[in-house]
């Protein structure tokens, strides 16, 4: 079971047309919806389960620029800005903290790869560096362990996965967007080829422009309409503790654990480096795109068979049959965390922070990241479908980014001028022979 997200208020039934239908109500979903609505765009957002109810309320809550892909950081140093007055925003606070966050460095294997990445970010490594000796010890208070080094950035920051999302979604709705939950998009109609509307569980929505921002739903919902976008999904495992006093006050990731400071005063905890691949029939079909990652980023994801692969999300059932749709069916995905997993980074970190022992485990949940085969996203009109804009693959960054894909993604069905260069993120790459690679492995 996932972590308790804030509610948001139900809307009545489908409208019969709409300028903009978005699929999919997570971070990026709902960030579209609202930069749209400002905009005086007649926008409706379908969810097939609650908002936020998947990876949007399942992720650390970092909100980083440091260790990001170069081709993402002007879109990040954008989502940070609009972080910075996501209260005013909003109308309530998400916890978004500029409180820094530090990667621990070991070895001088680790302190190379932090310096490389400081050379790619070239100008946009803005106020990242190297710290080490009593700078990085005042950083970790309550820690009873030395490290050689750490990247440090002190503006990148934190923010609350329960809270964000929903608290765009109630913005969006008081500037004029329509949100219905519980109600699944079974597909998208095109007439002459463009895109004309979309088929829902509650009836069909005329518009003239659709968003697949359906996070790991995405590839199953361009591949009924004849697209192929190669994604895969990354089940990931956190936990989280009940308050404690003292302790580092933003968020880390060390070899064996990653931690944030949450804003009830308990800390998100994860093992920081591995994770599972539930192999799926699209594992084969993809592989060919994701032997880079598998060679490199993916070198600690560790691959499973189990029920998935018949009846998961990407299994062997149809999109449709019978009364219900694949979508309608599930709700929610809600995978098993690795309970293992999970206490084996709990003790790494307590190992280093004696203080968290004793204190209470208040909950463990799993969720799914949707990953590109170079951990870029696609935020991207598609050439060839007419009026569909495609902004997925966010490959474990999407909750950060957030703000700023909506924003883009916006742009990108109004016309205006893009909020950065969204060339980096086109769709295409993935179908015209261009070689992918992940260009980090932070």
């Amino acid at each position: 079971m996932g972590p308790p997200v804030d509610p948001v208020p139900a809307a009545g039934g489908i409208p019969q047309s709409a300028d903009v239908v978005i699929i999919g109500g997570g971070i990026i979903g709902v960030s579209t919806a609202l930069f749209l609505a400002r905009r005086g765009v007649s926008v409706v957002l379908c969810e097939k389960g609650h908002v936020a109810g998947e990876q949007s309320s399942r992720n650390w809550g970092w909100c980083r620029r440091m260790g990001r892909d170069p081709r993402e950081l002007p879109l990040v140093v954008e989502a940070l800005k609009l972080w910075d007055g996501m209260e005013q925003t909003v109308g309530e606070d998400v916890g978004f903290r500029r409180s820094g966050i530090l990667y621990l460095s070991e070895t001088d294997t680790d302190i190379a790869h932090n310096q490389d990445w400081l050379r790619r970010a070239g100008d946009f490594a803005l106020d990242s560096r190297i710290i080490e000796g009593r700078e990085l010890a005042a950083l970790l208070p309550g820690g009873q362990r030395g490290y050689k080094a750490a990247l440090y950035t002190e503006s990148d920051g934190r923010a609350e996965p329960q809270k964000a999302a929903p608290a765009i979604a109630k913005a969006a709705q008081r500037a004029g967007a329509k949100i219905v939950q519980n109600c699944a998009v079974r597909s998208i109609e095109r007439q002459a080829g463009r895109v004309s509307g979309v088929v829902t569980e509650q009836g069909t929505i005329r518009a003239t422009a659709v968003v697949i921002a359906g996070g790991a739903w995405s590839s199953r919902l361009c591949a009924d309409l004849g697209l192929r976008m190669p994604q895969l999904t990354v089940r990931a495992s956190v936990m989280r503790t009940a308050p404690v006093e003292g302790g580092p006050d933003g968020a880390a990731w060390a070899n064996g654990y990653a931690y944030r400071k949450r804003l009830d005063g308990g800390y998100t905890i994860a093992d920081g480096r591995t994770n599972y691949h539930d192999i799926v029939p699209a594992s084969f079909r993809f592989l060919g795109d994701f032997l880079p990652l598998l060679k490199g980023n993916w070198r600690d994801v560790g691959l499973r068979f189990g029920t998935p692969f018949l009846n998961g999300h990407a299994g062997l059932l149809p999109a449709t049959g019978g009364e219900q749709s694949v979508y309608e069916a599930n709700r929610t995905l809600d995978p098993a965390p690795d309970a293992k997993l999970l206490q084996r980074a709990r003790s790494n970190m307590e190992a280093v922070f004696p203080f968290l022992k004793g204190v209470p485990l208040v909950q463990r949940w799993a969720g799914y990241i949707d990953a590109t085969p170079d951990a870029v996203p696609v935020i991207a009109p598609v050439e060839s479908v007419p009026g569909l804009v495609i902004s997925t693959g966010f490959s474990g960054h999407g909750f950060g980014i957030g703000p700023a894909a909506g924003r883009l993604v916006a742009d990108l069905v109004t016309g205006d001028t893009p909020l950065v260069d969204p060339k980096p993120f086109r769709y295409e790459r993935f179908i015209d022979g261009t070689r992918h690679r992940p260009t980090t492995g932070v």
